[in-house]
């Protein structure tokens, strides 16, 4: 009676007999195989969204806009539609990125949606950070791939490509924005814009650990009941942070606008 279940308190299954080394190892390969399963729809779903999107396909169905389609046609949200989008296009920069470079393994096939089938273990909140900035993705991934290769050090097998991509979107999405072409005479707006970049480096990383807090499937009113007892724990505003967990979101520093910036 004394002994105690961690199973069963986090609500799973009660433990069953323990299986023999085949039959685990014939359970982990179904556990692989679903998992791929995933990545390959993960995978064909990107793949055509995006020629959906390329192609209009709402107009000859009667829609008026990419997000009604969405709407009528599978009942998903305007966020839900175009998270999806931001996620085919950030998938598709990766891959072009990939096949460009000098390795020719399986990464470069020919078939769009098989070729982005390689997991980059990237969440969908990560690419959807990058998707507003995927020509500076794409550059920096296929440069480092360059890099790798004229270096003859490490072969360009799935895991170092993996290890570039994710290095490459943790990078980009947590860089200020390029300073403008003229940057300006007065010293104390050049100051200034140095300070807001910083600033909205940190704020991304506490929108982070907002994100972390609460998931970006909650709404804002959902969130902010998650949020509102560690907001006062760290003596942060709950507008603040959910100004910082929208930033982490999309990237788009005007999530910042009357709140932090």
């Amino acid at each position: 009676m004394g002994e105690h279940n961690e199973d069963l308190d986090d609500g799973a299954e009660p433990a069953r007999p323990t299986l023999s080394t085949p039959q685990a190892r014939e359970m982990t390969a179904g556990l692989r195989d679903a998992m791929n399963d995933v990545q390959r729809s993960v995978a064909v779903l990107a793949a055509r969204v995006r020629a959906a999107h390329a192609a209009k396909v709402w107009l000859p169905l009667g829609h008026s806009s990419w997000e009604s389609y969405c709407r009528a046609e599978f009942g998903i949200s305007r966020a839900q539609a175009y998270r999806l989008l931001h996620v085919a296009r950030a998938l598709a920069a990766i891959h072009d990125a990939i096949a460009a470079g000098p390795d020719p393994s399986r990464t470069r096939d020919s078939a769009p949606e098989a070729a982005v089938a390689l997991d980059y273990g990237l969440s969908q909140r990560a690419l959807i950070a990058v998707s507003g900035r995927t020509d500076t993705l794409a550059d920096l991934i296929t440069r480092r791939l360059a890099t790798l290769a004229d270096s003859g050090l490490q072969a360009l097998d799935e895991p170092t490509v993996r290890a570039v991509v994710r290095q490459a979107v943790r990078d980009v999405r947590t860089a200020p924005p390029p300073p403008p072409a003229e940057p300006p005479a007065d010293p104390a707006l050049t100051e200034l814009r140095r300070v807001v970049d910083e600033l909205a480096v940190t704020t991304h990383q506490l929108g982070e650990l907002m994100l972390e807090v609460a998931p970006a499937y909650l709404s804002d009113i959902e969130a902010a009941d998650v949020l509102a007892p560690l907001c006062d724990q760290i003596g942060e505003t709950l507008d603040n942070a959910l100004a910082a967990r929208r930033y982490a979101l999309s990237g788009d520093r005007r999530a910042l606008s009357g709140t932090i910036l």
